[in-house]
């Protein structure tokens, strides 16, 4: 439900977000400051910007835990998806960024152009879609309105359950409100999927397969057993709420959001009979320039498809023979890499029971590798986050078609933690060897480590908190898996460094099969064969993954990309400084200014290459 595009501001907001750490820092020792009243301008317009998203999007303030005081009403409110409100939208979008560049960019330094040219990035990356696409409300980077992976009807019901807090009376009746509201976000997207479909734009057949069992699913529960009947119900009932919340709740799930749903099926079936099995881009209006757009949208690189088809191939050969080091001293000598990964998979002592009490026993270890890395942090990091961390498993109801693990920020206010999911529905498809690794990229210090401290920064204005970057997060996030190797925390661990490694090039073999579907007109089949042969996963979990790129082009590609991004401003500080190179207030000055695109980035370690001299 969220993007990046999903901006919030308030003045309560504000007072709800402690102090804590400056990205001012980064740049204290670097002149000249920015021109005051060119300042203004730009805080001014970002204060506008917000307030308007905030109108279009009032999840953001329940993903952000401030639906509260004055912005209590958008907690009973649902986005508007209609067409009519999408052409609006785009609309809106235009002006900003005309609006923005009216700033005298070349009078702003130091945070204030990072803040700029962050805020330049997204308007720019919207209006490209808005002005070039007619499909999907012009979301960039997300071309079909429902998929296995893309619709409310896969987002909605974890989203309310995990983010929208029920303490009081009022909580439970937008609770119920916005159930109500879910039947007509259901239709509004139907009518855009009618929309786009008129042009050309239809899942591929095995992605409509996949979203209908999922419907099917979601459609043979009784109502008074659904997620969205039962969130309501026990959250109530744990608060002593009085009233008939499941009753009420089943009752509009009856007449409002599953025949909304039904209808969503009945399009999907009906599109089966007519759809392809081309799994890229290509085959959409304007298809080679939407993979472009998609691409930079991600990255927030100038990559092209073919150097990111390159990188990919260069990376699998290079952390492959790396890894053929390690396994032969682990005594995995025989077959390719991918067969002996293939191996180690098959291997019943890296299998955890697949039960209930095999999942409880796979998290309480998840939680153990969290404890034994945080007394490492200090050597690496000056700054640490406040936000606690819970690691919980994908609801069921999901589990199908969502990725093998990710994450979700706390609150600005610290009502609710960060928590990192891991997709438990065949534990098979979790390995021993590999969840180390995992765990460092979703929690710490990754994913929980980078988007806390962006929370948590004292001085960034909130809506540098509501933009986020892939390039930038997942790059960090793997870079963050490599990290942990620096720290020690394989010294004992050799299986789980081959894991490691097996992620790194799971990673790069994304960058191949990404752009072979969407610009080589590679076929799922040839994209999975080719996953499955270089890192030997079970073929089971390489569909869900291949899939997942099939509706989320470009993004794959942003892990890799970062990554080594964030690896080369490393080099380059290191070399700059010499002596006097930090690894702490490196790692300070990329997280405490915020997610931005790579192309800022590279301007937020040259101010602290010049800040540190």
């Amino acid at each position: 439900m969220l993007s990046r595009r999903n901006f919030l501001y308030s003045a309560v907001a504000t007072a709800a977000v402690a102090a804590a750490v400056s990205p001012k820092d980064v740049f204290a020792a670097v002149a000249p400051g920015s021109d005051p009243a060119e300042a203004a301008k730009a805080t001014a317009l970002y204060n506008d910007l917000v307030d308007r998203q905030l109108r279009r999007s009032p999840e953001t303030a329940t993903a952000l835990g401030v639906d509260k005081g004055a912005l209590a009403w958008t907690k009973s409110m649902l986005s508007d998806f209609s067409l009519a409100a999408q052409k609006e939208n785009a609309a809106d979008g235009h002006q900003a960024l005309l609006n923005l560049r009216k700033i005298d960019r070349s009078k702003l330094a130091g945070m204030d152009a990072v803040n700029y040219d962050t805020v330049d990035f997204v308007l720019a990356s919207g209006d490209t879609f808005g002005r070039d696409f007619d499909y999907n409300g012009a979301y960039g980077g997300a071309p079909y309105v429902l998929s296995q992976l893309t619709g409310a009807y896969q987002q909605l019901p974890d989203f309310i359950d995990s983010q929208h807090v029920i303490e009081t009376r009022e909580d439970a009746d937008a609770y119920m409100a916005r159930v109500e509201g879910f039947g007509r976000l259901l239709d509004q997207e139907v009518e855009t999927a009618q929309h786009d479909a008129a042009l050309g734009v239809i899942p591929a057949d095995f992605t409509i397969d996949k979203a209908l069992v999922q419907f099917k699913s979601m459609l043979g529960v009784d109502a008074d057993a659904t997620p969205l009947v039962t969130s309501v119900a026990r959250r109530a009932k744990e608060k002593g709420i009085e009233g008939d919340y499941a009753g009420q709740a089943a009752k509009l799930y009856v007449e409002k959001v599953r025949p909304a749903l039904a209808r969503q099926a009945a399009l999907l079936e009906g599109w089966r009979a007519k759809a392809v099995h081309d799994a890229g881009v290509w085959r959409l209006p304007k298809g080679e320039e939407y993979y472009l757009a998609s691409l930079e949208n991600y990255t927030t690189s100038k990559i092209t498809p073919d150097e990111v088809h390159q990188t990919g191939l260069d990376m699998v050969a290079s952390l492959g023979a790396k890894a053929d080091k390690l396994m032969r001293k682990a005594g995995y000598t025989n077959g390719t890499v991918g067969e002996r990964f293939r191996q180690m998979y098959a291997d019943p002592r890296q299998h955890y029971p697949n039960t209930d009490e095999g999942k409880v026993q796979l998290i309480a270890d998840l939680n153990e590798k969290v404890k034994a890395i945080m007394p490492r942090l200090p050597q690496y990091f000056g700054q640490l986050p406040k936000a606690p961390l819970e690691i919980r498993r994908v609801p069921k109801a999901i589990e199908a078609g969502a990725p093998g693990g990710y994450y979700n920020s706390p609150t600005l206010d610290g009502s609710r933690p960060g928590i990192y999911w891991i997709n438990l529905r065949d534990t098979a498809e979790q390995p021993r060897f590999t969840l180390a690794t995992l765990t460092y990229h979703e929690a710490i210090p990754g994913h929980h480590l980078q988007l806390a401290l962006n929370n948590e920064a004292g001085d960034l204005p909130l809506i540098r908190k509501m933009i986020g970057f892939s390039g930038y997060s997942e790059g960090w996030a793997l870079y963050a898996e490599e990290l942990a190797v620096e720290m020690g925390m394989y010294e004992d661990d050799p299986v789980g460094e081959i894991g490691m490694l097996h992620d790194a090039m799971f990673r790069a073999v994304r960058l191949v099969v990404d752009s072979g579907m969407h610009h080589k007109k590679w076929s799922r089949e040839q994209a999975v064969k080719y996953y499955v042969d270089s890192i030997g996963d079970q073929e089971a979990s390489a569909i869900t993954e291949i899939e997942r790129y099939v509706v989320w082009p470009g993004q794959a590609c942003s892990y890799m990309v970062g990554k080594i991004d964030f690896l080369r401003l490393r080099a380059k500080a290191k070399k700059a400084l010499g002596r006097k190179f930090d690894i702490r207030r490196f790692h300070d000055a990329c997280l405490l200014s915020g997610g931005v695109p790579l192309t800022v980035l590279e301007r937020v370690v040259d101010g602290y290459i010049a800040g540190a001299k």
